[in-house]
């Protein structure tokens, strides 16, 4: 046998309606608070998963690299060499938006590349999707970049 004393049972109390509002109450604010987080979370995605907007000067610049790329990349090498080494100094020093800069650096590689012969030179379909990604950072500035086929 069990000798365990027992608790006596507690009695099931209804709700009452001043129970039924405060759950009500406590509810609405919860679901309010978790949909503020949501549109909170969204906007912050949102804004994660844009481009950087570059500036006009920057988005000029980079027209400016990009046409002489196009140009170099049909050239002797040697000159291409140092038109990389000089553009690059350049851009790294004056380009605020670094990511607008990566697209052009790898431009400024591969008009290199194309001018040296290289089997790593880029397809006309490589620069087209490169010249869409670039154009993206520069979509506010007021400047269309156009990134010329290399090699043609």
């Amino acid at each position: 046998m069990n000798n365990t004393p027992t608790l006596p049972a507690t009695p099931a109390v209804p709700a009452t309606p001043d129970r039924k509002r405060k759950r009500l109450v406590i509810g609405a604010a919860t679901a309010v608070i978790v949909a503020a987080l949501a549109v909170g979370a969204g906007y912050w995605w949102q804004d994660r998963q844009e481009l950087s907007q570059a500036s006009a000067e920057d988005c000029r610049l980079a027209q400016r690299i990009v046409t002489e790329g196009g140009e170099i990349a049909t050239g002797p090498a040697p000159e291409a060499e140092e038109w990389w080494r000089e553009t690059g100094t350049e851009r790294r020093a004056q380009m605020k938006d670094g990511y607008l800069g990566i697209k052009v650096a790898q431009y400024e590689g591969w008009a290199l590349a194309t001018a040296q012969k290289s089997p790593e030179a880029p397809s006309a379909k490589d620069v087209q999707n490169l010249q869409e990604k670039a154009r993206g950072h520069c979509s506010e500035s007021g400047v269309t970049l156009t990134m010329p086929p290399l090699g043609s």
